[in-house]
């Protein structure tokens, strides 16, 4: 099918079903037909409308690795980074491992997904604009504020992975009219996201009733103008060559100090903090941290994907995040989430140093004591604590035979089952006590935090370095060290910054985005300049473990592999010849 077609056909999501709770926010399979003319001025039915939106968003966790794609072409983008790695050898082998490797043909079939996907909602608003005079007044300015943040949120997702695309603020059909848009500039870009989350924050609540709760808010549409502007900082989009690439000169500067801005604002509706996180023991402390990705909508939430209180997966509004990353012996199978030991490594010490660092303290036979809080609440290693078990990820020396720990064997007798293949598992996220049984419909309910006021610091606190605000940005570095029981830094570089980005924010999906914002991607992504190294522990005959650290990119150390066209994906082919626009460079259609 035209990728053009699909972007201009008509979408019409009619609904019946009532918004009961804030589950129903996300629900936008239709129960029946309506005419279209009903739904513009009836408010359940609104309300069901704008479902759409929300829930081709991004839902964190939902994973379909044969083929890598979801209903909207996406997937779990920090695999991609050198955090995690996945423990199903034969991933590799499919869509998975395909695009690993820079594979052309399947970077160019998951980007087809996305444009589509976006420019699918973006049509769906485009049509309630038209309409919004026959809105009724009670709901008025939510869904106009919801439909304008929505405009800027999927017009925000293009243009991290194409650059300009094509600004399509209204309904047409192709068929009947002749317009043709233009790649839009990446200052256009921006001006029209960040313009588009004004309008939202201007009519969005600075928080919902209970009824609503997950539905955007002010706070949500300033920190959108603050991403985008952060995002648009990033120094692969300075000195473009072309217009839709990136800015003509050094525009890094004037776009710092508009995402502070924009941060300000979200500062000024004293309605975010940091979770607090309390504890006499470090165990206790790890509890109380991790217990922030379980908490819905909490005081650090700004923004986050709403998943279904009892982990109904029929829905697709559940997710099997629990299932996919559980150790084998907690009846995991899939072994999705392997933390890397280039991860591990980040990690520093109690006392506030790096593991190589003079007088940190680290012990190479006992590497995972007096460690930063957040390794103990985000990372299982062998001898930590879960659901009540201590976790053996070691090999042992028996009679002469290497004999596997628990949790390096497959889960009973299936064949499909994985372990770790980096010797670590993924607890972030993870709830400890959900109970994991044989049924394959089984499902988790964590919701899925797109974004939170931990990130809002650390976002502002890289914005004060490059400012001359070091003083600033140290403050905002030891309030998020200090909330883990960490000890202040008595001085901040922008190595810290980063380090503490990517400890606090490990396995975020910002991780990932952070690779190609600050211009690593082709060095960090690639297993030649940054292999992905795993752990092998052996207790000998004598009772010692003896550790070493051997590289795990893939099934060969090539494996991982960027691209510096992968800074831009390909735009969709369809569209190229109908619009008669540029594609990105270096792309040839497959």
């Amino acid at each position: 099918m035209k990728i053009n077609k699909i972007i201009y056909s008509a979408i019409i999501a009619c609904f019946v079903v009532s918004l009961s709770s804030c589950n129903g926010i996300f629900r936008d399979a239709p129960n029946d037909k309506l005419s279209e003319n009903m739904i513009w001025s009836d408010e359940k039915l609104l309300d069901e409308y704008t479902g759409s939106w929300y829930h081709n968003m991004d839902n964190g966790f939902t994973i379909l690795v044969s083929t890598m794609i979801k209903n909207n072409g996406e997937e779990f983008d920090p695999w991609f980074g050198d955090q995690l790695t996945v423990g199903r050898r034969d991933w590799y082998q499919a869509g998975y491992g395909e695009i690993l490797k820079g594979s052309a043909t399947m970077i160019n079939g998951r980007s087809r997904l996305v444009w589509q996907s976006a420019y699918e909602q973006i049509r769906s608003l485009n049509k309630l604009f038209a309409h919004e005079s026959e809105l009724p007044a009670s709901i008025h300015d939510r869904i106009i504020g919801e439909a304008h943040f929505f405009r800027a949120w999927y017009f925000y997702t293009l243009l991290q992975r194409y650059g300009g695309v094509m600004l399509v603020d209204r309904v047409f059909d192709p068929l009947v009219e002749t317009v043709k848009y233009p790649r839009a500039s990446y200052e256009e870009m921006v001006d029209f996201i960040t313009k588009e989350a004004f309008e939202a924050s201007k009519l969005l609540p600075v928080e919902h009733e209970a009824r609503n709760v997950g539905r955007v808010t002010k706070g949500a549409a300033y920190m959108l103008m603050g991403k985008t502007y952060f995002w648009a900082a990033g120094v692969h989009y300075q000195n473009a060559e072309k217009p839709y690439l990136g800015f003509p000169d050094d525009r890094s500067a004037k776009m710092r100090r508009l995402a502070a801005e924009a941060y300000d604002k979200v500062l000024e509706l004293h309605e975010y903090d940091l979770m607090p996180v309390n504890g006499n023991t470090i165990r206790e402390k790890a509890l109380n941290y991790r217990n922030i990705f379980l908490t819905k909508n909490s005081q650090e939430s700004i923004l986050e994907y709403q998943h279904n209180d009892d982990g109904d997966f029929s829905t697709g509004l559940g997710h099997k995040l629990d299932r996919d990353a559980a150790p084998p012996s907690m009846t995991g199978t899939n072994c999705a989430y392997n933390p890397t030991q280039n991860h591990v490594d980040e990690y520093r010490m109690a006392n506030g140093k790096r593991i190589d660092e003079e007088g940190s303290g680290y012990d190479e036979n006992h590497p995972y004591d007096n460690r930063d809080t957040r390794f103990y609440a985000n990372v299982l290693y062998d001898g930590s604590e879960w659901a009540g078990k201590i976790l053996d990820i070691h090999v042992t020396v028996v009679d002469g035979k290497n004999v596997a720990g628990a949790d390096l064997t497959p889960y009973g007798t299936s064949t499909t089952a994985s372990v770790t293949r980096t010797g670590y598992y993924m607890a972030k996220f993870l709830r400890e006590n959900q109970q994991i049984n044989t049924d394959e419909t089984y499902a988790s309910s964590q919701n899925y935090i797109i974004w939170r006021f931990a990130e809002l610091l650390l976002d502002y606190a890289e914005i004060d370095w490059y400012e001359n605000r070091a003083g600033d940005a140290l403050q905002k570095i030891n309030r998020i060290r200090n909330r883990v029981g960490m000890p202040s830094l008595g001085s901040v570089s922008l190595e810290d910054i980063l380090n503490e980005r990517r400890v606090e924010l490990a396995f975020e999906k910002t991780t990932y985005w952070d690779l190609l914002r600050l211009g690593i991607a082709e060095d960090a992504m690639c297993g030649d300049t940054n292999p992905l190294y795993r752990v092998n522990i052996i207790q000998g005959e004598d009772g010692i473990k003896r550790y070493t650290y051997p590289v795990v990119n893939g099934r060969n150390t090539n494996i991982r592999y960027f691209d510096k066209r992968q800074y831009f994906w390909p735009i969709s082919w369809s569209d190229v010849r109908y619009h008669g626009v540029e594609q990105n460079p270096d792309w040839s259609e497959v």
